[in-house]
């Protein structure tokens, strides 16, 4: 055994011996160059061995010679450098929306640097910098002897500083296991520096060295780069820079922080004037001209660029995550990409607008109607215990406060229970509290959110997209949040209806159904009961149409049986539904969460006459070089026969115009161009359980739009439907929109339009024919007013139990041809009964609006 460990031994150390060898002969070779020579080939051996080390070394360091010295950027990367710039975000119609940056770099030519800023530049930093190629070894013997005088100074040059700036050598690149050796390391660091400098100067012109300089420097203050660093300190240009001002800019090189003329103007005067000095001993200022800047105070118009600033915020975001999937290459963060995007701002000024006055409305009444008591309720009403507690340990606060005192829960306790001065949101601006931090959090999670997203369905391009009511609060975007679409989800059931063959006028009756479904809350079967919002059953045999507009739930659920739900699944993906769907009954009235996104970009699908585009953010992206490397293509795809889209389109305009219908409130935001017959225009609203979630979806020709509103907690809502259905809170975001929209001399002429002629005539009986209606007053309060009681839905889908949108009955229950051919006077109908149910019920001690 002992002689199997030997002969192990042997061979490991064989290399080593091997290599002892060859070192001991070399050096006894080299010794032998010295030996009775004299001194002058001595030194010639000396001398060629110093420069034969150097060679070595350089080399060793460039490759990383047995991990000795770590890696270094190729010669590739050094030719080719890479710096971290800032991507602009434009509108469709031609307006900077904003940036996208880690560091807020924008590249400038050097012709559009005003050339007093390089004569300041190296008349300080580097007064030799066209003599030598990288490495100053005069500048370094002269600091060298500074030093000894003690004015120690810098003999980096302005290429090693760019070595620095650009490749960031000291930070993202390693000195490998000699740098673990104490001084070694800063060694092997100013080694490649000035390898790197040297290669830098070999590939570059001396004027491109300068540009590069120009445009990676940090100025402190989020400017990175002389074009970001002219507009935050002096609002202007490179091009227009004055001497005093590139002055200020080059003296803050030596410490941006020290010599920053906000927080640090004397000092900063002081090193200006440094700078202009310098400047006049290189001949670059005459000595009046440096005398008569040095006199001139600071002047600054001082604005630090955010990430926040411009339009659009969530929109920004959801274009980097479109980006992200689209183009997983490119890095809108440090690429220097010109992002050409859909998005209109005129649109999207209107949006916001409909989005704040109408949540403004929305909190108002959600505030009033629990005034006093906690909104956080179970299933029954009653309060949840612990609510705000365990909500608590899902914040950074009590995260961090928890890691402070791991051992020590009453501090914990007390510091989220200690009033301190908070910033809060409110509708007039944010404003400054004294709070605890469980008092802010039961603020804040009163809040009603909202989101809104319009788009072309011919075309696929988003034109507007709110993700809630403030971004620097809430920064989760609700347009991608998944939640119960309630009865939007309905326009799937029908439409696999349709496409299965039937037809608007078909009738199927309103009676009660009931199934044995798999409860996977309480693991068993369950007998299931779905019932109407109002809780009752006509027994009536009416059109499709009708049970559409009315949002009837037990002919939503009869149908998922007969098409399938299989069968519904299949045609909500088609029209681009991504989101898990639950082969279950309960789907058609709204089970599986999904996203506005997908809800909008389907219901534009039935618009386009069932051709599906997905929803397009971004048109095209142009690289630093000016290559087009994305371009948006519209990829329509025939989710649904055009007949069956057809059908949809009439079925969404009825429950706007038909007795009964849950969207009749939004032919007064349409206003003259609906009554002109201008536009053609449908909707559907949708509610979710408990009213937890409130939905609309808006569609016209040329534009659909899709709003939804809810608590970020779900237990958090309205009591009543009166005032959480989709129709009172959701529709009015989408008809102010509208509205605006409509009013723009310019938009609404372009999105005021008809639906082109179907490609055969299709028999207006399979669809209930035209419909005639009253036109409302011109007034818009007017016009709202005598649409509410048609709107007014009581309560939200119960989807193991009732509910549905909404539905006031009308007194006398009309025949199926009345539905189809007398709308104006059933209407009327339905409005008398429900003003007759409210006056009930306000008798009776519920006040629907408080």
């Amino acid at each position: 055994m002992s002689e199997i460990k030997k002969s192990l031994l042997d061979t490991l150390l064989r290399p080593f011996c091997w290599c002892n060898r060859k070192l001991k002969g070399f050096w006894n070779w080299y010794k032998s160059l010295y030996k009775g020579q004299p001194w002058w080939k001595k030194t010639i051996v000396a001398l060629s061995s110093f420069i034969a080390f150097l060679i070595f070394y350089i080399f060793a360091v460039i490759f990383n010679l047995f991990w000795l010295f770590g890696k270094s950027p190729s010669l590739n990367e050094i030719m080719h450098p890479k710096t971290a710039m800032a991507s602009e975000i434009y509108s469709a119609d031609g307006k900077v929306i904003g940036k996208f940056f880690s560091e807020n770099r924008m590249p400038v030519e050097y012709k559009d640097i005003n050339p007093v800023f390089f004569k300041a530049l190296i008349s300080t930093e580097d007064e030799r910098f066209y003599k030598h190629h990288g490495v100053d070894f005069q500048g370094m013997l002269a600091a060298a002897k500074d030093a000894t005088r003690g004015n120690a100074r810098g003999a980096s040059t302005i290429t090693q500083q760019l070595v620095k700036n650009m490749f960031k050598v000291r930070s993202e690149y390693g000195t490998g296991l000699l740098g673990k050796i104490p001084g070694v390391r800063i060694l092997i660091m100013k080694s490649k520096e000035m390898i790197i400098a040297t290669e830098i100067e070999m590939t570059n012109s001396k004027q491109d060295i300068l540009r590069m300089y120009a445009n990676t420097v940090d100025f402190g203050s989020n400017a990175f780069g002389i074009k970001t660093a002219a507009k935050t300190y002096f609002n202007t240009t490179p091009a227009k820079l004055k001497p005093e001002e590139a002055a200020v800019l080059v003296g803050m090189l030596k410490a941006t922080t020290a010599y920053n003329p906000r927080t640090n103007p004397e000092r900063s005067k002081s090193r200006r004037n440094v700078v202009l000095e310098n400047m006049y001993t290189h001949n670059f200022l005459s000595r009046q001209e440096a005398d008569s800047l040095k006199k001139l105070p600071l002047k600054l118009d001082f604005s630090v660029e955010s990430a926040l600033d411009g339009q659009a915020l969530y929109f920004r975001d959801a274009v980097a995550d479109y980006i992200k999937e689209k183009c997983p290459d490119l890095d809108p963060y440090t690429d220097g990409l010109k992002i050409y995007t859909t998005l209109d701002t005129r649109m999207q000024k209107y949006a916001e607008e409909a989005v704040t006055q109408q949540m403004k409305t929305v909190q108002n009444n959600f505030d009033n109607h629990w005034r006093g008591q906690d909104p956080w309720r179970d299933e029954r009403g009653n309060i949840i215990p612990n609510f705000i507690e365990d909500r608590l340990k899902k914040e950074n606060t009590y995260k961090q406060l928890v890691a402070r005192y791991p051992n020590d829960p009453d501090s914990v306790t007390y510091f989220l229970n200690k009033p301190h001065k908070v910033k809060l949101f409110t509708y007039n601006g944010p404003e400054e509290r004294i709070m605890s931090t469980v008092d802010s959090l039961k603020y804040m999670v009163r809040f009603m959110h909202a989101g809104f997203m319009a788009m072309e369905p011919q075309t696929g391009y988003v034109r507007a997209w709110v993700g809630d009511i403030d971004y620097k609060t809430w920064q989760y975007d609700k347009v991608v949040s998944m939640r119960q679409p309630g009865s939007t989800f309905k326009l799937f059931v029908y439409a696999t209806a349709m496409k299965q063959g039937l037809t608007p006028a078909d009738t199927r009756r309103d009676e009660m159904i009931e199934m044995t479904v798999y409860d996977k809350v309480k693991k068993e079967n369950t007998v299931w009961r779905p019932t109407n919002a109002n809780g009752r059953f006509s027994g009536i045999d009416m059109p499709i149409r009708a049970a559409f507009a009315r949002s009837i739930n037990s002919v939503a659920v009869r149908l998922g049986q007969e098409v399938g739900i299989p069968e519904v699944i299949r045609t909500a993906q088609d029209l681009g539904v991504k989101s898990p769907l639950d082969d279950a009954p309960a789907l058609t009235l709204g089970a599986s969460d999904v996203k506005l996104e997908e809800i909008v970009g389907a219901y534009s699908a039935v618009a386009n006459y069932g051709a599906y585009i997905e929803p397009t953010l971004v048109t095209k992206i142009v690289n630093q070089d000016g290559d087009v490397v994305y371009e948006a293509e519209a990829k329509p795809v025939q989710a649904l026969p055009w007949k069956a889209a057809f059908y949809m389109q009439k079925i969404l305009e009825a429950g706007m115009t038909d007795s009964g219908g849950t969207s009749q409130s939004f032919q007064s935001y349409l206003g003259s161009a609906l009554w002109s017959k201008k536009i053609d225009a449908g909707g559907k609203t949708g509610t979710s359980n408990n009213h937890s979630d409130a939905w609309f979806v808006g569609v016209t020709p040329g534009l659909v739009c899709g709003a939804w509103v809810g608590a970020e907690d779900r237990c958090i809502h309205f009591r009543t439907g009166a005032l959480g259905q989709g129709s009172r809170t959701a529709l009015p975001i989408v008809g102010l929109f509208i509205q605006k929209v409509l009013a723009d001399a310019e938009l609404g002429q372009k999105y005021r339009q008809r639906y082109a002629p179907t490609p055969e005539v299709v028999d207006p009986a399979t669809y209930g024919g035209d419909f005639n209606f009253s036109a409302p007053s011109d007034n818009l309060a007017d016009s709202l007013s005598s649409h509410q009681s048609d709107s007014l839905d009581s309560s939200a889908d119960d989807l193991m139990g009732g509910g549905g949108e909404p539905l006031e009955e009308p007194a006398v229950t009309p025949r199926p041809e009345e539905v189809q051919s007398s709308s104006s006077r059933t209407v009327v109908s339905s409005q008398k009964t429900g003003t007759q149910k409210v006056k009930k019920e306000k008798e009776s001690g519920e006040d629907l609006f408080n």
